[in-house]
């Protein structure tokens, strides 16, 4: 378990690393998100590729990855939108909608069970996601598109679950990746920027931490049940607070961490609810 915990929270430092180098990209050089966006797949997609090509190729005319490939393809853009226009802390706080998205998606949709206190904790980590947005009052459209990033994550989940057991793990890496970047490319056309050393460096930083984080969370899930590793995911919520702080000289309001606590405490809630029920009970 102790492995499997060291390498959870190494993944969800490298996530917060990469969106950092996102935001310099975008909001310090003056890159397009766009073109952000596409070379985190495109780069993520080649590096995986001869692992993942055999997977991917005898799943690609199944429409239900192009729908998954476009979902994710969208909240990455909005996130990367909301990066280069608020506080990385506060972005990670209002994308952490995404949970309460799944949440509901799947017990609506996939018909997973739900119980009231589920539900009450689920309302208590929306509470937390408002408490960061604070829409009305001090409310910036950069936390719009954390938000609306939020959601396509949380789609996004809810597919990937629905997909778990009729589509090989190869494969939903492999549309995942090489999807999104075929339908960002239409949009990347005249975004190019004038290369330099400092962007190349970035944006290969900006690839490499994502898609190192998400394989270092498939290697751990691999290790341990998902639900034992659930509570871990919210640390991506202290690392951003961290490089917001380190590199960017940003720190989250008064609000905003209490927002972060109600969040992070839901969700370890909801985790160790998983965990106290039941293996039968789960169809």
């Amino acid at each position: 378990m102790f492995k499997a915990l060291l390498i959870m929270l190494v993944a969800m430092s490298f996530i917060p690393a990469g969106d950092a180098a996102s935001k310099i990209l975008t909001s310090q050089l003056g890159v397009a998100p766009v073109f952000v966006v596409w070379t985190r797949f495109l780069i993520g997609g080649l590096a995986l590729l001869p692992f993942t090509w055999r997977a991917g190729v005898s799943v690609w005319r199944d429409w239900r990855v192009w729908v998954r490939a476009g979902i994710i393809g969208l909240g990455i853009s909005c996130i990367t939108r909301a990066l280069s226009m608020a506080p990385i802390a506060d972005v990670f706080g209002a994308f952490f909608i995404a949970p309460i998205i799944s949440y509901v998606l799947s017990v609506w949709l996939l018909k997973e069970r739900a119980s009231v206190v589920q539900a009450s904790l689920v309302v208590i980590g929306f509470v937390g996601v408002l408490l960061i947005v604070r829409p009305g009052f001090e409310a910036s459209p950069g936390l719009g598109w954390a938000v609306l990033a939020g959601c396509c994550y949380g789609s996004f989940l809810t597919l990937s679950r629905w997909l778990a057991g009729q589509v090989a793990l190869g494969g939903l890496m492999f549309t995942q990746m090489f999807g999104a970047a075929a339908l960002t490319t239409p949009f990347v056309f005249g975004q190019f920027p004038e290369f330099t050393p400092q962007i190349a460096a970035l944006t290969l930083c900006s690839a490499a931490g994502s898609m190192i984080g998400n394989v270092l969370m498939l290697f751990a899930y691999r290790m341990q049940e998902a639900s034992k590793l659930a509570p871990f995911v919210y640390f991506q919520l202290i690392s951003a607070v961290a490089f917001g702080w380190l590199v960017f000289g940003e720190f989250p309001t008064l609000l905003t961490v209490v927002g972060m606590a109600l969040i992070i405490g839901a969700g370890i809630a909801v985790a160790a609810l998983q965990l106290r029920r039941p293996v039968t009970a789960r169809a």
